[in-house]
Order: structure tokens, then C-alpha cells, then sequence
């Protein structure tokens, strides 16, 4: 079943719903894209949001385009300290019963009843490649990880599988750290869990 797969550190950063934005950025405003990300139509947007959560906040979060049907902030575990906050672990888009954050741009101020969560590491897998390793849509695997000083496994690897996905693995900054993960660095998927 071996498969490397590339992994990409996803550091703090939020999706937003459009009325959201409009309410932060402006009604006139629109979501600019600055740098396409590795999945096919996601992008870093040139605008950024202030977030607070009850004892600290980041004055510059970084917005993934396009818009969502529901706004997500995705932050590690050592970010929800700064917060004040408990998130869960959860896959992206299930928020529900998750802690809000008060959402603060230069047009105005939002504040979230629920959307705060820690990302499930996962990766991203086509369809055709899922099928060859006999992996379904929300299956989970093990994922090793060989870096010069602290190569580790991780377990619990959620697969999202998709016609458009582009093979790769996420992970947050909590967990790149812990991997001693720098530049470049590949994984290679060792087993598929029951």
C-alpha cells in the first residue's frame, strides 16, 4: 500500500461566508486573489481579518478563497491558547458545537457564535489514486514521516477523496513542529485503519 504523498503545513487561517466578508470588508468589496493554493480553485486572498477570541487574538489572519457556505476558523492547538479557546478536532466544515471568535476588518466587526476549530490532519487524494489503494472518501490511514531528526507516524490521517484533488497531505504547525518538519518533506502512507 506504500504511497508518498507531499505534506503541506497549513498555519492559522479562516474560510469565510460571502455575507461575512461583506460585512467585515464592505458591501463593494470583493475577495482578491493573491497566490493559488495546491487544490484547483483555492487561493490566499490578498485580504486579511483581525480575530479575538477571550484572552488574546492575531492581528492578521489569512483568508483561503473561495467563499464557503459556512465561516471556519482553523487554528493549531498552541493558537487556541493565545485565543482562550478549546476547539475541537474536526474535519473541515463540521462546526457544529465548536466556540465562535469575535472576527474584526476595516468595514466592520462579526461576532461568531460557533466556527473555531483544529483541523483533522488529512490529505487530499483523486479519485483514481484512492481506488488503486483501495481507499474510500473519510477513510482514515497512517502516514510516516522521515525527517532528519524526528520522524514520527502519524495516526488518524482523515482522506478526502475528489475528482479535482491534487495528492497531498495537511497538517498544522503544531504537528510540523512536533515532525521537525522544514521545506520540502514527503510522507509515505504505510496502512490503511479499520
Amino acid at each position: 500500500m506504500a504511497k508518498i504523498v507531499n505534506i503541506e503545513v497549513s498555519a492559522r487561517h479562516i474560510h469565510l461566508q460571502e455575507e461575512h466578508f461583506k460585512i467585515l470588508f464592505g458591501k463593494e468589496a470583493n475577495l482578491t486573489p493573491k497566490r493559488p493554493l495546491l487544490q484547483p480553485g483555492e487561493f490566499k486572498a490578498a485580504e486579511k481579518v483581525e480575530v479575538k477570541g477571550p484572552k488574546g487574538g492575531f492581528k492578521s489572519v489569512a483568508i483561503v478563497g473561495p467563499f464557503r457556505s459556512k465561516t471556519q476558523l482553523e487554528v493549531s492547538f498552541s493558537d487556541a491558547k493565545i485565543l482562550g479557546l478549546a476547539p475541537p478536532v474536526r474535519a473541515s466544515g463540521d462546526i457544529e458545537g465548536s466556540e465562535g471568535c469575535k472576527l474584526i476588518g476595516p468595514a466592520g466587526e462579526l461576532e461568531l457564535t460557533q466556527g473555531v476549530i483544529v483541523s483533522q490532519r488529512h490529505i487530499h487524494m483523486p479519485v483514481d489514486e484512492a481506488r488503486s489503494l483501495g481507499i474510500k472518501d473519510k477513510d482514515t490511514v497512517m502516514v510516516k514521516v522521515q525527517t532528519k531528526e524526528r520522524a514520527l507516524i502519524f495516526d488518524g490521517v482523515l482522506v478526502r477523496v475528489g475528482y479535482n484533488y491534487v495528492l497531498s497531505m495537511h497538517i498544522d504547525t503544531d504537528e510540523a513542529n512536533a515532525a521537525g518538519c522544514a521545506g520540502s518533506v514527503y510522507g509515505e502512507i504505510i496502512k490503511k485503519q479499520e
